[in-house]
């Protein structure tokens, strides 16, 4: 054999060797959940209702009305409303007008539905909507059931936009620094209230 020949058969060899390489690399990767596992994160965007929908007991929603004291002059916001159960039952015994807001067009369904079995639908409103995107200005009455981290970040949006002596009324979780004004015990089911303080009054940290 002439050495042209063999150099031929040499470097043929070589480039061979090369793509079997990185064919094989390749397959390996594919099928190694570490290299899946290594892939840079996407980005996390919500698509649904941040809290589990449980409704709330009847003896702790009047709980929550009472301790808020709620009467035909307040406009009360159920954030996370469910079946609309708190906003229906505050028309319903007081005159209350009331809006309810749920991410869940479902809730919004039921809601509106009850609403009409109820008689109350002058009085109130379902708003289909993310309740961090929610303008609360207007409420004298805010009612959550949520959880822990989300009354936390709600926490300043209640805050800053709602009016010194507007109440807020929580079903089981608190809000961390800010301590209630009052609190009140059914069985394992705790209701806790806080009241706006006045602009430029102490605020919670």
């Amino acid at each position: 054999m002439d050495p042209t020949t063999k150099t031929r058969l040499r470097v043929g060899g070589v480039v061979a060797l090369a793509v079997a390489v990185a064919i094989a690399a390749l397959a390996w990767r594919s099928a190694d959940p570490e290299g899946a596992r290594s892939a840079p994160p996407q980005e996390y965007v919500p698509v649904g209702p941040e809290v589990p929908y449980v409704s709330t007991r009847e003896d702790v929603l009047d709980e929550m009305l009472r301790l808020a004291m709620v009467t035909k002059d307040d406009l009360l916001y159920d954030l996370g409303c469910g079946d609309g159960r708190i906003v229906i039952t505050a028309a319903k015994r007081f005159g209350t007008r009331g809006v309810g807001v749920d991410i869940d067009p479902r809730r919004i369904e039921e809601s509106n539905e009850n609403a009409r079995k109820a008689g109350v639908t002058k009085l109130v409103k379902f708003v289909e909507g993310d309740l961090f995107g929610t303008d609360l200005s207007r409420a004298t009455v805010v009612t959550l059931y949520l959880l822990p981290d989300v009354n936390m970040r709600l926490r300043p949006k209640l805050l800053k936009e709602l009016k010194p002596g507007a109440r807020v009324v929580s079903h089981n979780y608190h809000m961390g620094h800010w301590k209630p004004t009052k609190e009140t015990q059914l069985d394992d089911h705790m209701v806790y209230l806080w009241v706006i303080p006045e602009k430029g009054g102490a605020t919670p940290r």
